[in-house]
């Protein structure tokens, strides 16, 4: 395919105009309640996590000052457990991974030439989502139930006879209610990297910030599942009494932390990798010179991404893990790091190559130096077997973390909150304040937690409110709380820099800073269109704002981007994405209705909200699909292109397939349980099972049947075969139903929980599938399925093969363990 003609030049301002009004999104309340547009979201995000992370520090300042000294009276034990617990879930899902989701979300359609991410109404939702599960969360704190089993939950102490209040719920619910904007920017940042970029720009010659996000959206889509699955399991141990992990009806609690560490550690990686991409862009520009080694660090972002999901059972040396395991776990956490060398070598490197200016951004990188480098030299130490059987539970362990995520997350996201602020406000910083941040930070950081190795090294445990008189360890705690105090201060003064530049910087000049991104080819703030025309490979900033890229301005009067091929960046189709819309708040909404009803114990009420979700959900298809055929786009001079309700690849099809990923992670992380139970956990094998009867065989005989009938008929052409596969759904759901009824007791034993479980999860995959058949019949009557549209139809086809392969490997599962097989 020969290279797209640049357009001829237009009006600038005329452009500017007719894009605003078609991006643009009303004043007021309203505006901000139905605004889908990247940017603002992507800031409303950062703010949020400052605005947590604020919180999450106060919470610290508190449980410094309870720790100054022995026997400490400042706060009582239950209050402390709660004030440890927000401490920790703040910080590691309140403010790390909507920070760097904001960062992405903001960042990423302008640094790739685009107009917006691939679903402007998903990120929306994830944020009302992120919203309002952290208003679950701060309210519980402000009400005196907020969650008090530490940050990790572990089980039994999380378990309905340790942890009888809604404490434990408020965890399990709120969080899982906040994971479902991180899977959600995780679908986004991923189809946004592969289809939206700049047309002709190859993965190979894409920005280093948007490899590291790509490599962060692939490990939250496998990494999270195991939380969510951990946490409804629990739950439903603590609602239902189903005994996933109660040691007496065939559980083992070590299974949680196997469920949460296989999303723990990888947690540490997603958390860094962002930072780094921050890292890799400013580096070079305060360097004055290019970035050095630049497939290098792809590779290395690849061994990470690999890496990562191979250490969780680090965090587990002290329980009873044999010793080839144990090997095994400890050489791999040792062996990542290496691709973490290999980084910090590329970054050193450029530095010695250019010429550094010493300006704040380069303050706090020197900052991530400094620090991340010892945490990564204890995290060496704390792999090692018989080193971490003597650190483990002390302060060394909560030490090397704070070094870890302060020193590779927070000074990063500094140095790109101060890099990129001009982008945000189209204004200056202001001169001297955050310098003196700066320095109160990293003396502060130092003082607090280098302090805390030697109390750890000592034999002082973390988690506890009190202490017993022993000397050697007195004047370390009360030197970590005095310099902790230090480090508050400069976080205080550095958000008071920001917001100063917000309000009384002088304005800023385009590319304040010299850099070669495509993000500083736009205006001080960014239009809410970012660039009037796609760009073209070597393009300046007056070409592009003359609209002589592609697609240029919104002659149509709808929001259109270009969608390109994955690997090499070939234009491929026109999509129009959707405008702004109340329809994720609302959805938000009720989902957030179902949390609280849950928590409120109110189960069947609950169950009958699910109704309400379902009907809301529903309304989103109205806007998908086109009734009518359209021309082909004039995109370039000679290059023509068809609109994405006329192709089968388009960007819905991208995201089902991401987020079949994350499901199929999930569906894997239970099998593992199921495994994991039956070979380790005590009082197994189970007693004799019901479900020998015929009552048990013939309706999985008849679930498995339908849901292969009905994918065939998904196959046939048009969705012809949606009207026909809705009575075999149905029949598929009624058999379900019976599986159910057959079941032994869930509460009896681990094995039924789990078959109750298994069974739970096809019926929902069943349902959801009866609605995309449903919708398919409806697009054929309405004509958005029709020859050469093929509407919901490839969705369909694929959610029902993957929920026909699921139900089929459960059936069988369940086969096996009975004999059958």
């Amino acid at each position: 395919m020969t290279e797209p003609q640049p357009n001829p030049p237009q009006s600038a301002l005329r452009l500017h105009r007719e894009l605003s009004e078609v991006w643009g999104r009303p004043s007021g309340l309203r505006g901000v309640l139905i605004s889908v547009n990247h940017s603002e979201l992507g800031l409303r995000f950062m703010i949020a996590a400052f605005v947590f992370f604020a919180i999450a520090g106060c919470l610290a300042m508190l449980i410094r000052a309870q720790l100054a000294t022995p026997g400490g009276a400042f706060l009582d034990t239950a209050l402390y457990n709660q004030f440890f617990t927000m401490h920790g879930s703040l910080m590691m899902f309140m403010f790390a991974v909507p920070l760097l989701e904001g960062l992405g979300m903001y960042l990423l359609p302008k640094l790739l030439g685009s107009r917006d991410l691939a679903f402007p109404r998903l990120s929306a939702f994830g944020w009302w989502c992120y919203f309002f599960g952290g208003l679950i969360l701060l309210s519980a704190l402000a009400a005196g139930v907020a969650p008090d089993g530490g940050w990790f939950m572990y089980t039994p102490l999380s378990s309905k006879t340790y942890s009888p209040g809604i404490n434990a719920d408020v965890w399990l619910l709120g969080i899982t209610f906040v994971e479902i904007s991180a899977v959600a920017a995780a679908v986004e940042i991923t189809v946004t990297v592969l289809r939206l970029r700049a047309p002709g720009m190859k993965l190979t010659q894409m920005p280093l910030f948007a490899w590291y996000m790509l490599g962060t959206s692939a490990m939250m889509l496998v990494g999270f599942p195991p939380l969510i699955l951990a946490s409804i399991l629990l739950e439903l141990e603590r609602a239902f009494g189903w005994p996933f992990f109660d040691v007496t009806r065939g559980g083992d609690p070590l299974l949680w932390q196997h469920l949460f560490w296989l999303f723990g550690h990888p947690e540490v990686y997603i958390i860094f990798l962002p930072a780094a991409g921050a890292i890799s862009t400013i580096l070079p520009v305060m360097a004055r010179t290019q970035i050095l080694g630049y497939g290098a660090i792809v590779s290395a972002i690849l061994g990470l991404v690999f890496l990562s999901f191979g250490l969780w059972v680090h965090h587990m040396f002290t329980t009873g893990i044999p010793h080839m395991a144990l090997a095994f776990f400890s050489a791999a956490s040792a062996l990542v790091a290496v691709p973490t060398a290999v980084q910090i070598f590329a970054w050193i490197g450029t530095l010695w190559k250019g010429r550094p200016e010493m300006k704040l951004p380069m303050l706090h990188l020197m900052g991530f130096f400094s620090t991340f480098v010892m945490g990564g030299l204890t995290g060496v130490m704390l792999a090692i077997v018989p080193f971490n059987w003597q650190a483990h539970d002390t302060a060394f362990v909560t030490a090397h973390l704070h070094y870890v995520l302060i020193g590779g997350f927070v000074f990063p996201m500094m140095a790109a909150a101060v890099y990129w602020m001009p982008l945000f406000t189209g204004r200056s910083a202001l001169r001297g304040p955050g310098v003196m941040a700066f320095w109160l930070i990293l003396i502060g950081f130092h003082g607090t937690f280098f302090l805390m190795h030697l109390t750890g090294l000592m034999g002082m445990a973390r988690r506890i409110s009190s202490y017993p008189d022993n000397p050697e360890w007195i004047w370390l705690n009360l030197s970590s709380s005095f310099f902790s105090f230090i480090m508050a201060a400069g976080f205080a003064l550095f958000a008071l820099d920001l917001l100063l530049q917000w309000l009384f910087g002088p304005r800023a000049h385009r590319n304040p800073w010299g850099a070669g991104t495509l993000e500083w080819a736009m205006p001080l703030p960014a239009p809410d269109y970012n660039i009037a025309s796609l760009p073209l490979p070597g393009q300046s900033a007056l070409e592009i704002a003359r609209g002589e890229g592609l697609l240029p301005g919104a002659p149509r009067g709808r929001r259109e981007v270009l969608v390109v091929e994955a690997l090499s960046g070939a234009p491929r189709h026109v999509a129009i994405l959707p405008g702004n819309s109340a329809l994720p708040i609302l959805s938000a909404s009720v989902i957030g209705g179902f949390v609280l009803l849950m928590l409120g114990g109110l189960y069947a009420v609950a169950a009958s909200a699910l109704l309400v979700v379902a009907a809301v959900l529903w309304q989103w298809q109205r806007w998908m699909g086109s009734a009518c055929s359209e021309d082909l786009i004039a995109v370039a001079p000679g290059l023509f292109l068809p609109v994405h309700h006329e192709v089968p690849d388009s960007l819905a099809r991208s995201g089902l397939v991401c987020l079949l990923i994350a499901n199929a992670s999930l569906f894997g992380c239970f099998l593992f349980s199921l495994g994991f139970l039956s070979v380790i956990a005590p009082n197994w094998p189970a007693p004799p099972s019901e479900l020998a009867k015929a009552s048990g065989l013939i309706p999985a005989a008849i679930l498995g049947v339908s849901l292969l009938l009905a994918a065939l008929l998904a196959r046939m052409k048009e969705a012809a075969g949606g009207l026909m596969a809705l009575p075999l759904l149905l029949a598929a759901l009624a058999a379900a139903g019976a599986l159910a009824t057959a079941l032994d007791d869930p509460g009896a034993h681990a094995r039924n929980a789990l078959r109750a479980a298994a069974v739970g999860y096809i019926a929902l995959h069943c349902v959801i599938s009866a609605l995309l058949a449903a919708l398919c019949v409806l697009q054929r009557r309405d004509g958005r399925i029709a020859r050469g549209r093929a509407g919901a139809a490839p969705i369909w086809r694929i959610w029902q093969d993957y929920t026909t392969v699921t139900a089929l490997v459960l059936i069988a599962t369940v086969a096996l363990q009975e004999g059958f097989l």
